[in-house]
């Protein structure tokens, strides 16, 4: 669409990536994923000057992440805890958030793995990103981004292949015991 002025009004290439951004948030758990889509959408409009419209998938999703962050920061602190409970996070871990599939071996094979593999395949898988492009996304060099998504999908094809497995037998998983 051209604007008044002849130029290429590309900002709708933007707001047509609204759907797309409600179902990424709807599939990690947020409380509100219309909200964050518009609001991504509408700070996607102050960085109009910087953005390329035609190319801007993986900056949306970045950012949507981030606010998907916000959320989830913000829905733990709403919760009043005991002190003696609260166990001390890894400032660097991701939140993890869940993964609403069709198929339930998919949903738990997806669960094992970490959330950095998850968001990988997701990325490539849900959200139809090149390789380049969810690398762009995840703020990482594209051939790193392979080596990881390769390995994910490794893990992934393993799970899949494996038995279930009770929640306690997870790698990675700390169980602690009150004493």
């Amino acid at each position: 669409m051209k604007s008044s002025d002849g130029q290429w009004n590309g900002f709708e290439e933007v707001t047509r990536c609204r759907p797309m951004l409600v179902a990424y948030c709807r599939r990690r758990g947020s409380r509100d994923p219309a909200a964050i889509a518009d609001e991504t959408i509408a700070l996607a409009w102050e960085q109009k000057e910087k953005l390329d419209f035609r190319r801007c998938r993986p900056w949306l999703l970045t950012t949507a992440r981030n606010l998907l962050f916000d959320e989830y920061r913000a829905r733990r602190k709403s919760f009043p805890m005991d002190p003696g409970e609260i166990v001390q996070a890894d400032p660097r871990e991701e939140p993890d958030y869940e993964v609403e599939t069709l198929d339930h071996q998919l949903g738990q094979a997806l669960e094992a793995l970490s959330v950095s593999d998850r968001e990988a395949i997701l990325l490539v898988a849900w959200e139809e990103l090149t390789p380049a492009e969810a690398a762009r996304s995840m703020g990482i060099r594209p051939a790193t981004f392979r080596v990881r998504l390769h390995r994910a999908r490794s893990r992934l094809k393993k799970a899949l292949e494996e038995p279930e497995t009770s929640s306690l037998e997870k790698p990675g998983l700390r169980v602690e015991e009150n004493l």
